[in-house]
């Protein structure tokens, strides 16, 4: 299932895990785990904050998935399913079907 994983890193532990390059090191692994499909990394609510889309196989995953960035990077992480267009139109049409 198409989720989105959000990673939003306090300002301060944030600073640090740049200075020292856990940041870095912390992200490359997590994005060679799950292979996104997209990433963006941007500014939320004053908080350094990355959006990665990936395909979740297994629930069981989660917590080698987010675990490292709680740990090391002092992250908070939110997942949650997310559909592409292709997704919400196969879903639109199979709900109008239903009716």
């Amino acid at each position: 299932m198409r989720m989105m994983l959000k990673i939003t890193l306090p300002t301060e532990a944030a600073n640090r895990a740049t200075e020292d390059g856990a940041f870095q090191r912390v992200m490359d692994e997590t994005m060679t785990k799950i292979l996104p499909e997209a990433s963006y990394f941007v500014a939320d609510k004053g908080c350094r904050c990355a959006m990665l889309f990936f395909d979740l196989t297994n629930s069981s995953d989660i917590p080698g998935i987010v675990e490292p960035l709680f740990k090391a990077l002092n992250a908070s992480v939110e997942l949650q399913p997310a559909m592409n267009a292709n997704d919400l139109r196969t879903g639109m049409s199979a709900m109008m079907q239903t009716k």
